[in-house]
Order: structure tokens, then sequence, then C-alpha cells
């Protein structure tokens, strides 16, 4: 919604509130959306923090930035929610960007290019900033905080459905045994200690329908099963794999809900999380 009329003098009444999808410019296969706060002037000197919003398998990136909106005009925090299509490449594809790579996308990559994007365009500060995703979202950011955890402040981790442990015994997506080989950096452990940590699901979250895989399954491979059955267990591995390297977890359940990623109760925790790792880094800064 937009509360303003007029233009400005190089964003345009589309560009405050909650705006249109904008094709990245550096590929225009994929897209964002924002929410940019009600306070926001184009000649202004205020200087905004930057959350990511990650959707997940279904691809609601409006309900995630509409959900957040309160929490951005509270807390002067321009919000960025991109959009990776289902079917980019492979017709019946819904996992693309998961996993970061797949063909010739680097979605780790692309969500840079849409940061740099926006902080072209306003005054963000946009050298680390908070992610949150759920489900499919929940596989996204953490390995995105793998790749690249200097650009990463906070990060909340939600309910995904496999996980990725600080585990050097088995290959990608499992373990990080060919991580450097992957994506052409080692872990490092010391930015990713830097960073504050959510992992966030519901109590009632409990069902493995979507996320079971056999080893006849295409997706299968060594050790897929090594975090447990259900995501309960596999977000309480993932957070047991960051605490024995140092990393520090804020770990919350979130009594009486299941797999609802765009409620309102399990996203109250999460703008709670982000709100506390911004009043730290003002803290920080005085």
């Amino acid at each position: 919604m937009r509360d303003r009329q007029g233009h400005g003098v190089k964003l345009s009444a589309y560009d405050f509130g909650a705006t249109t999808y904008f094709a990245l410019q550096a590929d225009q296969r994929v897209s964002y959306c924002l929410y940019v706060p009600q306070d926001y002037e184009e000649d202004g000197d205020k200087t905004y923090s930057l959350a990511v919003l990650m959707h997940g398998t279904g691809r609601t990136a409006t309900a995630y930035r509409d959900g957040f909106a309160d929490f951005a005009d509270a807390n002067d925090c321009i919000l960025l929610a991109p959009l990776f299509p289902a079917g980019l490449i492979e017709k019946n594809d819904v996992s693309n960007y998961k996993r970061l790579a797949f063909h010739d996308m680097r979605f780790d990559l692309l969500l840079l290019a849409m940061v740099d994007e926006v902080a072209a365009k306003y005054r963000v500060r946009a050298d680390r900033f908070l992610m949150f995703g759920f489900s499919g979202g929940g596989h996204f950011v953490h390995r995105f905080f793998y790749v690249h955890p200097e650009r990463v402040l906070g990060v909340s981790i939600g309910a995904p459905g496999s996980v990725t442990l600080l585990n050097w015994d088995y290959d990608w997506w499992v373990g990080l045994r060919d991580f450097e080989a992957r994506f052409g950096r080692p872990i490092d452990l010391a930015a990713m200690r830097r960073a504050a940590v959510q992992m966030v699901i519901g109590g009632d979250d409990t069902e493995t329908w979507e996320i079971v895989t056999k080893p006849t399954d295409p997706g299968w491979m060594d050790g897929a099963d090594l975090a447990g059955g259900n995501r309960q267990e596999r977000l309480r591995s993932l957070r047991d794999s960051f605490e024995r390297h140092g990393i520090a977890v804020r770990h919350d359940i979130v009594p009486g809900l299941g797999h609802e990623g765009t409620r309102a109760p399990m996203l109250e925790p999460v703008k709670a999380f982000f709100a506390d790792t911004l009043a730290k880094r003002r803290a920080e800064a005085a």
C-alpha cells in the first residue's frame, strides 16, 4: 500500500511502501519486491537497515514482505523479498534456489546483485543485513550464511526440510567436504560467530511426508538422513552443529503451530530477534 501521491526526482510513487516486483537487471529471470518505510524521504539523510525475506517453495514472497511491514516502519528497515520462480531451466522444478547452485544459476550471487541494486537506489546499509527464511527459505538462508557470512548481520533459519551440517565427512549438500571446491572459498567460522543466529520452528511441526527421502529417490545422497527424520530433529542437529563450532544460537519453538511460516505468531519471535540484533548494532556504534 502506498500512502503518498506523486513522484520524486529519481524515485516514483511505486518505489515507496509495498512495491511492485522489479526484474533483477543482472538476470531478468528473477525478480524482487520491497517494502520501503513510509517515512523514507528521497532527499533525506537517514540511512536504513536491510532485511532479506526468503520465500519457501510456495513462493509467497509478498506474504512475508507484508508480514514484516510493521517491523520495517518501527525499525527504519527496508525489506527485500526475492522471487526465484519455479520452472527455471527444468519445467517442473520447484527447488532450484535451495542449495544455491542450479545449472548456470548461483542464487546466492543473484541475491547479492539484488542487494547491490537496492543499495544503488536507496540510502540503505547493505554491507551486512538481516535474513529470514522459512521452509525452503530456511534451506537457502543457512546455506547462504555458509558462503557469505561476512554479509550477514543476523540470520533466522525457519524449519528447513533438510539441512547442511558443519560436517566435513560428507559432500555438499549433506556436509562441507567439497565446499571450497564448489564455492571457491573455505568456510569462515570466525565470520559466522560474529553474526547473530536464530532457529525457529512451530512446536507441532512434525509432518514428514514432504521431506523424507529414500535411497531410491533422485535427490538421495550418502548421509541424507544424517540430521534426523523430521524438521524438529533436523533443526536441533543444525543447532548442535553450530554450537559445537562456537556459534551461538537462539532457538525459538512456537507452541501450537505446525509448518506455518506466514502466520503472525511465527513471525513475532523473528521480529523480536531482528529488533534485538539491530539494537545491538546501534549500541556498539554509540
